[in-house]
């Protein structure tokens, strides 16, 4: 093993992303033990790369290069961001042109390479092509369209109305885009919940980051492939990547940050965000009850909660039901119809059914599996129950009347899992529910006109849905959101616009109507007058100007 001697390498010229950059290295390398010597050096930003130049210790064998991949830190998601804020400053992501070029781009993607998103989805969750259409594809292509429809609208400026104080004037509030937005996504939705924030951004006139979750690679890895392909990559990025690079973004000073996933994450994003008084929009979760009356058409219900609960991502979805409330004596017969309800949808073996998700990882496995075992619920189990590791599959499973301190009870589900809660009175749920921090949405099951009044006045939570479930995600004129643990802020349609903007308060006036009651010396007779003109009243104002 001998030392190798950089010098004739002084000039060596290196090409990345159509930039040529000199650099020269005169100090000597030493070899490893495999006997290449290694020269590590930044190339252009934002991802600083390695050229490692391996040269057999025969000096007649020829040099080859290559690149070697490095760790994403916090001074490269620097880079990151001033690369897009120099893009953003630019001016051209706040034209129209720019946005709908985007949108378009977006568009064509989805239904380009339906299939490709479609395998990346079943590669991470098992997620049949039915649900990967419907609650990803067309989720993010009906966005879009309206986006595409709305978004000229959306843009223009809204009239505001004036006071007597700043007549004659006119007022109206201009949204404009915030800068540079760093959008966090989850692993339930990989697709739909990375694309649809970015949407919003888009729209509103940001230039953006996506970093799609770790725990969905096949999905994070297309995203990052085909944003790419469609979109302009000097203001609309992807950065895949775990803990690490989380958190070194997290480090930087954004104008905003949406994040979708849990609480005890969402607390590490808003602490972050924090430090530079950036605004979040947390997406989170919680427990979402079903309170289901005795009065109800139950063949339908049960149905609708079967939809909600396990063709919903296999329970594994923000807003899927995570517990029922109904009473004791109409428990039975709703056990009764779940359990041929599952046997209808997936089968005598929902084991061996196509048409419901695996569980995510072996961790959330095994999460799953210790809420089951827990002493104080493994023998309330009335439906289902099976479970195989390796094929990372639970049955829809159903407890009933577990205790309220049992794990199952303190931390939301997010999987196939059902609690069954029953009480005296229908009307109890409302206190049940209250006594709990306010879910990400609230569903309930009635005929009944008074109690449905009485649970959308009483209960607080991000949404509510009555007799049905889920479905308030598809209405865009709705916003979506949570409220306490559950998350803050909102999006979907405008909304979407609406939290990546800033509403900024413009009034104009002219050289005219400049009274001099506005400037000292202050007078009697101008504090009469100002006073009238505070008040808005018209004879007042007249009296104060006759002097009385």
């Amino acid at each position: 093993m001998r030392s190798l001697c950089v010098e004739p390498f002084q000039n060596l010229s290196v090409v990345d992303t159509g930039a040529r950059r000199a650099f020269t290295h005169c100090s000597p390398w030493k070899t490893n033990h495999k006997h290449e010597a290694v020269l590590s050096f930044p190339l252009s930003s934002p991802i600083r790369k390695s050229l490692c130049i391996c040269l057999s210790s025969s000096a007649n064998l020829p040099v080859m290069m290559e690149e070697k991949k490095q760790t994403f830190d916090a001074n490269e998601a620097a880079w990151l961001v001033k690369e897009l804020n120099e893009s953003f400053r630019t001016g051209k992501t706040k034209s129209y042109e720019w946005r709908v070029s985007q949108l378009k781009g977006i568009e064509k993607m989805v239904v380009e390479r339906e299939k490709d998103i479609c395998e990346a989805l079943y590669k991470d969750l098992s997620k049949p092509e039915y649900e990967a259409f419907v609650s990803e594809i067309a989720m993010v292509k009906s966005s879009c369209e309206e986006a595409l429809k709305e978004l000229k609208q959306w843009m223009k400026p809204e009239k505001a109305k004036t006071s007597m104080a700043t007549y004659p004037s006119s007022a109206e509030i201009v949204s404009e885009p915030l800068g540079a937005v760093l959008v966090i996504s989850t692993w339930n939705y990989p697709f739909s919940l990375s694309v649809k924030p970015v949407i919003g951004a888009i729209t509103a006139g940001n230039a953006v980051v996506l970093k799609p979750s770790e725990i969905a690679p096949a999905t994070s890895s297309l995203l990052s492939k085909l944003f790419e392909e469609y979109l302009d990559r000097s203001a609309v990025r992807v950065l895949e990547g775990g803990v690490l690079e989380t958190t070194a973004l997290l480090d930087q000073k954004w104008d905003k940050i949406f994040y979708t996933g849990s609480p005890r994450v969402g607390r590490i994003v808003m602490t972050a965000a924090a430090k530079h008084l950036t605004p979040v929009v947390l997406e989170l979760g919680g427990k979402c009850p079903a309170v289901i009356d005795s009065d109800v058409d139950l063949q339908v219900t049960v149905r609708r909660i079967i939809a909600g609960k396990w063709q919903l991502n296999n329970g594994q979805a923000c807003i899927s039901v995570d517990y029922i409330i109904t009473t004791k004596e109409f428990a039975p017969k709703l056990i009764d119809a779940l359990r041929k309800g599952i046997e209808e949808f997936f089968g005598t073996d929902p084991m061996e059914s196509k048409d419901i998700s695996c569980i995510v990882s072996s961790n959330h496995f095994s999460r799953l599996e210790s809420l089951m075992d827990d002493y104080k619920v493994f023998n309330k189990i009335v439906v289902g129950g099976q479970r195989n590791q390796k094929k990372l599959k639970i049955a829809p499973t159903i407890f009933l009347d577990v205790p309220g301190d049992s794990q199952l009870m303190q931390e939301e589900i997010f999987g196939p899992l059902l609690p069954i809660i029953t009480v005296e009175n229908v009307k109890d749920s409302i206190d049940l529910i209250n006594s709990k921090p306010k879910p990400l949405t609230a569903y309930l099951f009635t005929n009944n006109e008074k109690l449905k009044n009485n649970f959308v006045q009483s209960v607080s939570s991000g949404g509510m849905v009555i007799n049905d479930t889920v479905l308030h995600v598809t209405v865009s004129s709705l916003p979506f959101g949570g409220v306490g643990e559950s998350g803050m802020g909102s999006y979907h349609g405008k909304f979407s616009f609406d939290a990546f903007s800033h509403k900024k308060a413009v009034l104009y006036r002219s050289f005219s109507g400049d009274a001099s009651v506005r400037y000292p010396p202050y007078t009697p007779e101008k504090q009469k007058l100002i006073r009238a003109v505070m008040n808005g009243g018209i004879f007042d104002i007249i009296l104060a100007l006759m002097g009385f």
